[in-house]
């Protein structure tokens, strides 16, 4: 819960995370919140600064673009691996992501074509089968996920991202790895760009 009130600007940067008034906005106990709080620091969402307790991590979007470069590098490994592991089953569920993710642009539905984002994503690490990936990609994505939230909510944005996603579906689908590296290149390539422009 609180990381989600941290993605989608509930909790806005530099706000302090005081533990009792957590405790009991989200009824949970103190010590459950010292561990979700702990969690969200390793995942780069929250820092705790000496003598001040927690609060939410302020990251620029200078550091956004870099998480955001870094994460295509790996994710690029990821698609390579995904498209020479690729069985029936996965492929299956991969065109009908596709399916869905156009169903969520043709008729608006943002959250929908935000969740079909994160199920694209994911699949395509778990097929990698690369855990260290996995992992590194966990933290990268949590500590840029605020402005990657923006993005998708941003109503012009899923259009162009669309073929992008079709296009790393495709290669992955057609068990072609490099084609499959290039295309989730290229995809995150424009992430880091929209953020960047996202400044200006």
């Amino acid at each position: 819960m609180l990381r989600d009130a941290i993605v989608s600007g509930h909790l806005v940067p530099n706000q302090r995370l005081v533990e009792a008034d957590l405790s009991e906005e989200y009824n949970a106990s103190r010590g459950n919140v010292r561990i979700a709080l702990s969690e969200l620091s390793v995942e780069g969402l929250v820092e705790r600064v000496q003598n001040r307790g927690a609060r939410v991590r302020a990251v620029s979007v200078q550091e956004a673009v870099e998480i955001t470069e870094v994460r295509g590098a790996i994710e690029a490994m990821c698609a390579s691996k995904a498209a020479k592991r690729a069985g029936p089953d996965e492929i299956r569920t991969l065109r009908s992501i596709a399916e869905r993710m156009t169903h969520a642009v043709e008729t608006g539905l943002l959250t929908e074509y935000s969740q079909c984002n994160k199920d694209l994503h994911s699949l395509i690490i778990t097929m990698s089968g690369q855990r260290t990936a996995a992992e590194t990609i966990k933290r990268l994505r949590g500590q840029a996920v605020r402005y990657q939230f923006r993005l998708s909510n941003h109503p012009g944005r899923p259009s162009v991202s669309l073929p992008q996603h079709l296009a790393i579906i495709e290669a992955v689908c057609s068990h072609d790895p490099d084609a499959a590296s290039e295309a989730m290149s290229r995809h995150l390539e424009s992430v880091a760009e929209a953020i960047r422009s996202s400044d200006a």
